[in-house]
């Protein structure tokens, strides 16, 4: 299958996004595991830049893009984490990101992704598609 992730493929990209995203500690709780009656095992993502996972996809994306094409920029969707994700790996790379952002989304994240560098366009999620 043409669409089957392989272990090479998760290799690859942890190699690619290995100069942005951070290493992130794992916790426990021995609470939380009598609470859970299980093992149960916390990956600090919120750690990252962006406060979450999502750089680590937003740059394997990024970064996957040919050089030749850069210069194009990268247009996203998100009303948050995502959003500011996309703005930080587009900035490591020297291209612009447009992030399409409901006009409702919370200002904190507007100024953040504004703050990494990306342009924000708002829209009205009630009365535009």
């Amino acid at each position: 299958m043409p669409d089957e992730i392989q272990l090479s493929d998760i290799q690859q990209a942890a190699e690619r996004i290995r100069s942005i995203a951070h290493r992130t500690p794992v916790f426990t709780s021995q609470s939380f595991d009598a609470i859970a009656g299980a093992r149960v095992f916390f990956k600090c993502e919120n750690f990252q830049r962006s406060g979450a996972f999502k750089i680590r996809g937003a740059a394997n994306f990024v970064y996957s893009i040919p050089r030749d094409r850069l210069g194009c920029g990268v247009v996203s969707y998100s009303s948050g984490n995502h959003a500011q994700a996309v703005a930080i790996a587009s900035a490591s790379v020297g291209t612009t990101a447009t992030i399409v952002m409901p006009a409702d989304s919370p200002k904190s994240k507007v100024a953040a992704t504004r703050g990494y560098g990306a342009r924000v366009v708002t829209y009205d999620r009630m009365t535009e598609n």
